[in-house]
C-alpha cells in the first residue's frame, strides 16, 4: 500500500501553493490553542518543497506558535471555567488535563519545554499554564525555546539534506510512515496508561 507516498506527493503539491506560507502561520497559531494537527505536518513538506526557505519557515512557525501559545495561556487564565474545561471534558481530554496539572506541580516550567518540543499536545499545556497562573515570562521563554528547537530542527535537517533528501524521503516514505504510526500508537498507550 502506497498510502504515504500518495499523501507525500499531495503534500508536496500543497506546499508550493501561493498561500501556503499564510496557511502554515495560521495552522501554527491555532495548533497552540486547539487545532489537533501538529505544525510539523505542514512545516516538513513545505521545507522539503523549498529547502532554501526551510529556516525562514521554521522561524515563521516559531513566532506564530508562540503567539498562539500566549493566546492559549490568556484563554486558560480568563476563560478556563466557562470555555476551556467544558471543551476539555467534551472532547475527552480530561485525563490529559489532570496529568498536565500534576506535571506542572512536579516540574513547573520544564513541562512547557517538554510539551513544546515533543509530540505531547502543547495546546493542553498552554491552556493549563494560564489556568494555573504560571508565571507569564517563564512560560513565554520556555515556549520560545521549545518551539524554536522543534521547528529549527526540522528546518535545519531539511536545509542540510536539500533536494536529494526530498527524493530519498519519497523513496522510503511508506516505511517511515508506517513506522511512525506504530511509534505514535505506542507513545499514546504509554502516555495514556503509564
Amino acid at each position: 500500500m502506497n498510502i504515504f507516498t500518495k499523501m507525500y506527493d499531495a503534500c508536496m503539491r500543497w506546499a508550493r501553493h501561493k498561500y501556503a506560507v499564510y496557511i502554515l502561520g495560521f495552522i501554527s497559531f491555532i495548533e497552540s490553542i486547539f487545532f489537533p494537527i501538529p505544525t510539523a505536518a505542514m512545516l516538513a513538506p513545505m521545507a522539503l518543497s523549498t529547502p532554501h526557505r526551510a529556516l525562514s519557515l521554521a522561524g515563521l512557525s516559531t513566532v506564530t506558535s508562540v503567539l498562539g501559545g500566549i493566546v492559549g495561556y490568556l484563554i486558560g487564565a480568563f476563560a478556563f471555567e466557562s470555555w476551556v474545561l467544558p471543551a476539555i471534558e467534551e472532547f475527552g481530554y480530561l485525563p490529559t488535563y489532570e496529568k498536565a496539572v500534576v506535571w506542572f506541580a512536579d516540574f513547573g516550567v520544564w513541562v512547557v519545554l517538554i510539551a513544546g518540543f515533543s509530540p505531547v499536545p502543547y495546546k493542553i499545556f498552554t491552556l493549563t499554564a494560564g489556568a494555573l497562573s504560571m508565571a507569564f515570562l517563564p512560560f513565554v521563554l520556555a515556549s520560545i525555546i521549545a518551539r524554536a528547537a522543534q521547528f529549527y530542527l526540522i528546518g535545519g535537517l531539511v536545509k542540510w539534506g536539500g533536494e536529494p533528501m526530498r527524493h530519498k524521503l519519497r523513496q522510503y516514505v511508506d516505511w517511515i510512515g508506517w513506522g511512525f504510526l506504530i511509534l505514535a500508537v505506542i507513545a499514546y498507550i504509554i502516555y495514556k496508561y503509564v
